[in-house]
């Protein structure tokens, strides 16, 4: 009977389904919601930042701080702020941002299940005939295994400490993906208004030289000007037409590009309405200076922070490896003959506890290679925090710089445009009096048009490196 029993038992090990009879759900912020459930103070204290209690909020408002929203509704252009917004909901470069966190963030869990006891059960019905008889009776068995390694040595748990570590550095790359973004859809937008400015200015230049290439012509005919004075003329206003059409070009490729960010097809870029440059309000918003704390919390520098962390992890779980591995392991086991009415009975069940210790000895030098191997991504990731550290330094400074000069450059354009539009308004009214030509006259106000031109590019050259400026702080300026 003791053979039929183990016969039985391996034959149920074998065929048998295991299924969990629990599962654990831990606190910890998820890519969803980012939210935790209530811990004890002792556990805040010991998780990072990412695991700490926090009152749940709608996704929507997370990543709105994520892009500080605040910032771009200081613009006070509506059509900007729901860009920025339609990008939130619609850009599929942070939705796969979004996406990659989860993937980190399950890779988390599974590192945490291996923490935890592992349990089954599993039913076999089998038929066996029993030596002396005829008939074969038929067989019941309910197994129950339980297995666990014993982490004294706390190996796993350093394990798992380093996936987190991973999870909350993809945390930061999510992060870092929607300042990008948002910083992309207010440029593109920055100049497709600054595009449908030049495109207006240079229309009204077209007509000026095609009213200069018909007097010329008028004038040519009656031989008050050369031939070659026409074909300049009319070489000028090719070139005119020709500067159109490659504004327009660049407009219709920018408008496509806006539509992709925001999440909306290229076919509906007619749709896409935008401020007007006159109207959009441009202040010298520089700070005087950038506290370090900007430049620790940009989302770059809180990464390399965090991977330098997770090798320093790694490193000690190298070195636990030479340890010994503790494993306890539990098997109950009901088995019936004849029926079920009797399964689960003590008369019918096996059960059997044990421990047990594994010690390599010899593994060809793979231990010490491999805690080599993680010493040398340590330094590694050490040398590229510091190397972070400075170029994070270096951008914000260059941003500053970029943002502070095209400031003053553009203050003293303004004042060219002032100086240029008196010039015109005095020839208009010496064009009055009959002193100048309407030929003059005009090339006066192409001048005029010109440093307008000019003008509108500035303006958003300062609007758009005061965009990098924020990038390069971490939307934190």
């Amino acid at each position: 009977m003791k053979k039929v029993t183990a016969l039985t038992l391996i034959a149920a090990l074998q065929l048998g389904f295991t299924a969990p009879l629990f599962a654990i759900e831990e606190n910890i912020q998820t890519p969803e919601t980012q939210t935790v459930k209530k811990e004890t103070p002792k556990k805040e204290k010991k998780e990072g930042r990412f695991f700490n209690k926090k009152k749940k909020e709608p996704d929507f408002k997370i990543k709105a701080q994520y892009i500080n929203t605040d910032w771009w509704a200081s613009f006070q252009d509506p059509y900007l702020s729901e860009y920025i917004a339609l990008a939130l909901q619609k850009n599929h470069d942070m939705k796969i941002a979004t996406i990659s966190t989860n993937e980190y963030y399950q890779n988390y869990r599974i590192q945490f299940g291996a923490e935890l006891p592992q349990i089954g059960i599993g039913f076999s019905p089998a038929l066996v005939k029993m030596p002396g008889t005829s008939d074969p009776a038929g067989a019941f068995v309910l197994p129950g295994i339980a297995n666990y390694e014993a982490d004294i040595f706390l190996k796993n748990r350093d394990k798992t400490k380093s996936v987190q570590k991973q999870y909350e550095a993809s945390l930061l790359d999510e992060r870092a993906a929607y300042i990008s973004v948002s910083s992309a859809v207010g440029t593109v937008y920055f100049n497709i208004v600054n595009a449908d400015k030049s495109i207006e200015l240079q229309e009204e230049i077209n007509a000026q030289r095609q009213e200069i290439y018909d007097l010329m012509l008028l004038s040519n005919r009656e031989g008050l000007v050369s031939s070659m004075d026409t074909i300049q003329a009319n070489q000028a206003l090719i070139k005119g037409q020709t500067d159109l059409a490659e504004l327009k070009k660049q407009r219709e490729k920018m408008l496509n590009q806006l539509a992709v960010l925001i999440g909306e097809s290229p076919e509906n870029i007619d749709s896409l309405k935008r401020i007007s440059l006159d109207e959009l309000a441009i202040t010298n918003k520089i700070p005087a200076g950038i506290s370090s704390d900007i430049i620790e919390n940009r989302p770059d520098y809180l990464k390399a922070a965090k991977l330098l962390e997770k090798a320093g992890i790694d490193i000690r779980v190298a070195k636990k490896e030479f340890l010994p591995t503790i494993n306890l392991s539990g098997l109950a086991f009901f088995n019936s003959m004849g029926g079920m009415s009797n399964l689960l009975t003590t008369r019918n069940m096996l059960w059997s506890l044990g421990a047990g210790a594994m010690l390599p000895l010899f593994t060809g030098g793979q231990r010490i290679a491999n805690l080599r191997l993680k010493k040398a991504q340590y330094e590694r990731l050490l040398q590229s925090y510091l190397k972070t550290n400075l170029s994070a330094i270096q951008e914000v400074n260059d941003a500053m710089v970029s943002a502070k000069l095209d400031w003053d450059k553009l203050q003293q354009t303004l004042k060219q445009q002032a100086l240029e539009e008196k010039d015109y308004n005095f020839n208009e009214m010496k064009y009055n009096e009959g002193v100048i030509s309407k030929l003059d006259l005009i090339q006066f106000r192409e001048n005029l048009l010109t440093i307008n031109q000019l003008a509108a590019k500035q303006k958003i050259e300062y609007l758009v490196d005061y965009i990098g400026l924020y990038k390069a702080c971490g939307a934190q300026i």
